[in-house]
């Protein structure tokens, strides 16, 4: 990442129920011999601040050495939620969200988001399959508008920044790929 320490807060989505993954909490699947959530780190070490967002298994990622946020309700009302939470602590005027259950993802992820940020505006992944809404680096000042699309019923994660200047980091199928199911992860 460089030698000057980047002013991002990086949040780790790691709250879902893992209905598709047999009720197992994705985060401690194993893949490639550690579980999801090691990989997932891996991608963001190195940023000042890292937050997981989780809604069981607290103590546990809490002993990763990172701070661990919770969503309002404990309806596992999906990635949005635990992005709203994990906004509401973030110390830094840059975003960054990774999904736990996506292993491939470059591992020059972050510096390659910072380089097409754009001030009030999100650079988001996207695969030859379409966006990655959970792969971005957001400016802060958009917590504000996820409030907001929230607020009014708004759930779908590549909604919440529409109308707001996006540039697109290009990966490629494979570094997109999701981990969702047992199958997926061969």
């Amino acid at each position: 990442m460089g030698e000057a320490v980047l002013p991002i807060t990086g949040v780790v989505l790691a709250g879902g129920a893992g209905r598709r993954m047999g009720g197992q909490d994705k985060g401690f699947v194993p893949w490639s011999g550690a579980p999801l959530i090691h990989n997932a780190l891996q991608r963001i070490a190195g940023l000042p601040q890292i937050l997981i967002s989780a809604n069981r298994s607290i103590e546990r990622y809490r002993a990763l050495g990172h701070e661990v946020v919770t969503d309002e309700d404990d309806g596992f009302a999906g990635p949005l939620a635990g992005l709203r939470a994990a906004c509401r602590c973030a110390r830094y005027p840059w975003v960054l969200s990774v999904p736990v259950d996506t292993p491939c993802l470059p591992s020059d992820l972050v510096v390659a988001l910072w380089r097409l940020r754009v001030a009030g505006g999100v650079v988001v992944a996207r695969s030859p399959s379409g966006p990655e809404p959970l792969v971005f680096l957001a400016d802060a000042c958009l917590r504000e508008r996820l409030d907001v699309y929230w607020q009014g019923g708004g759930r779908r994660a590549q909604e919440w920044f529409a109308g707001v200047e996006t540039a697109w980091l290009d990966l490629t199928a494979a570094e997109a790929a999701n981990c969702n199911t047992p199958d997926d992860l061969r």
